[in-house]
């Protein structure tokens, strides 16, 4: 199963780190969904991840990442150098959370808010869970 991307969908910032994995995962080990949108919530229950999350979040093999500990791990799943930014884990965690805070709490000053989103291509719209068709109803 696929590691899951849970993002921020209003966020300026956080889309285009969406898109910024988008491009660097050519094998496709990475789905998403929008902390706000329905997979999103159920995810997050699942899961137990708060509410109130102000973070990314990956979800892979049953286990959620947050703050830098997610951002590591999904720089080890991409394509290139990337990958090297695993080597981060050696700055100590309070620190690195630290700077991922202090970017999370300004992400809208510095980055804005989306008015609009780019249209995913049907590849990269099969990625998105909010996307995915919902099954009949009886």
């Amino acid at each position: 199963m696929p590691a899951i991307v849970l993002f921020d969908g209003d966020c300026n910032f956080c889309d285009a780190s969406v898109q910024f994995i988008l491009n660097r995962d050519t094998t496709g080990n990475f789905h998403f969904a929008s902390l706000q949108g329905d997979a999103g919530k159920a995810l997050r229950e699942r899961h137990r991840i708060s509410d109130s999350v102000d973070s990314i979040v990956l979800i892979r093999d049953g286990v959620p990442y947050i703050k830098s500990d997610a951002a590591i791990r999904i720089a080890e799943g991409l394509d290139g150098m990337w990958r090297w930014l695993r080597f981060v884990k050696i700055v100590p965690k309070p620190i690195r959370d630290f700077g991922y805070d202090v970017i999370a709490k300004h992400r809208y000053e510095w980055f804005g808010q989306k008015q609009t989103c780019k249209l995913p291509t049907p590849e990269e719209r099969s990625r998105f869970l909010d996307q995915q068709p919902k099954p009949p109803t009886r």
